[in-house]
């Protein structure tokens, strides 16, 4: 990770990975997103007013989790030189959630271990939109929430329609950000797939990945 001349691989990766467990939260921990979590308010909106969920109020408590996890995001990854950290850290708590998701299942604990895992998506998120805000440079764009993107995309489109595609720039920013959505989307249809067959033990996975891919770019820095 730590060749800026990657950055379409950090892109694609952690937009696959956001997609991923905000999907899997949302199919598998009581419709929580664990990435974009201001679509919590609606939720909790909507079952406040349909009384189909008693524990509707834990949707807000992804808000303060959330922040508390900005907060600690930026002080972490305040040392440029170590700012992949944040992303193994995240790794980490990703892979600790999947394991205790896992023990959860094993033992027949329901809702509040359900509860507990996705606030640790949640926190691991954040840190994740704490890496995106610090250093904006290392992705094409926003990794979590892709409607900043599909405006982008939106507007570098309007660039080549109206210029007879001969827009360099617009072509240009108009593939970063279809690698952006296409590489959050994969996530979102893979978290989907494999939260309804196997749950939320499946985190394990992102965890994994961000782990190994952390490691390796270790490696070959210290080989270097």
């Amino acid at each position: 990770m730590e060749n800026s001349n990657n950055i379409w691989y950090v892109t694609i990766l952690l937009s696959a990975v956001a997609g991923f467990c905000d999907t899997v939260t949302f199919v598998a921990a009581g419709s929580i997103f664990s990435a974009h979590v201001t679509g919590n308010f609606i939720v909790f909106a909507y079952q406040v007013i349909k009384g189909s969920d008693p524990q509707a109020w834990i949707k807000l408590l992804s808000f303060p989790v959330f922040v508390a996890a900005v907060i600690t995001g930026g002080q972490i990854g305040a040392e440029p030189g170590k700012r992949y950290r944040l992303l193994f850290i995240e790794g980490i708590l990703l892979l600790l959630s999947g394991i205790f998701a896992m023990f959860v299942k094993l033992y027949f604990i329901t809702d509040w271990g359900m509860h507990l895992t996705a606030m640790m998506v949640v926190f691991a998120m954040g840190l994740q939109n704490a890496f995106g805000k610090l250093y904006a440079k290392e992705t094409y764009g926003p990794t979590t929430m892709m409607t900043g993107n599909v405006t982008q995309a939106s507007l570098d489109l309007g660039g080549l329609l109206f210029s007879g595609f001969k827009n360099i720039i617009s072509m240009e920013s108009l593939k970063k950000q279809a690698i952006t959505i296409a590489g959050f989307l994969t996530g979102c249809l893979a978290g989907a797939f494999m939260a309804k067959s196997f749950g939320l033990y499946v985190l394990i996975t992102p965890g994994v990945i961000l782990i190994m891919c952390y490691l390796s770019t270790a490696r070959q820095a210290a080989g270097q």
